[in-house]
């Protein structure tokens, strides 16, 4: 859903879009219910994520300190089966969940490669 979409709520409103004439007020209801979920949702993946990326850059310290390398293409396909796996267990499309790992992985590495870049800069 995009603001773009007549359907879609605004965040922090209680105030559904879907103010066409003749839609149904139950419809209207459970559109809010499952919006607000959603809301929810997108708000405890957010803090997730920021939770992950927070110990992802502990990680990028901790290998530029060691001098190892900023990737881990072991780990990383290690991470992308169990990843496809927990997916599949939860009935969401495995190469949906490998192409947003792929991501995030990438976002990773790009991280520690700052990192690394600033820990030999400050040393050297």
């Amino acid at each position: 859903m995009t603001k773009s979409d007549p359907g879609t709520s605004q965040p922090g409103t209680d105030a559904p879009s879907t103010d066409q004439p003749g839609v149904d007020e139950a419809v209207r209801a459970e559109l809010n219910r499952l919006r607000e979920s959603i809301d929810n949702i997108d708000a405890a993946v957010v803090h997730m994520l920021a939770e992950r990326f927070k110990c992802t850059q502990q990680v990028g310290v901790l290998k530029a300190e060691h001098q190892l390398p900023p990737a881990d293409p072991a780990r990383e396909s290690r991470q992308i089966i169990r990843l496809r796996e927990l997916a599949a267990s939860a009935r969401l499309d495995p190469a949906f969940a490998e192409k947003l790992l792929n991501f995030i992985i990438a976002e990773v590495i790009r991280h520690h490669e700052t990192i690394a870049g600033e820990t030999r800069d400050s040393t050297g």
